[in-house]
């Protein structure tokens, strides 16, 4: 399982770690887009252990 910190509310499953780092990266790029759409704040810590790099539309 994987999850982000910033929101624990995203958590994904995977069958190996390259598998869950994909499906977060998925899961962080919408929860991005969805919190810009209700213009709620995107959480701007960098408290990631592992850092991870989005494409924002």
């Amino acid at each position: 399982m994987g999850q982000i910190i910033e929101w624990p509310e995203v958590v994904t499953e995977g069958v190996d770690l390259e598998d869950r780092r994909s499906s977060l990266r998925d899961a962080l790029e919408q929860m991005v887009q969805a919190n810009k759409e209700l213009g709620k704040e995107i959480p701007t810590e960098h408290a990631l252990l592992e850092p991870m790099t989005i494409e924002s539309p």
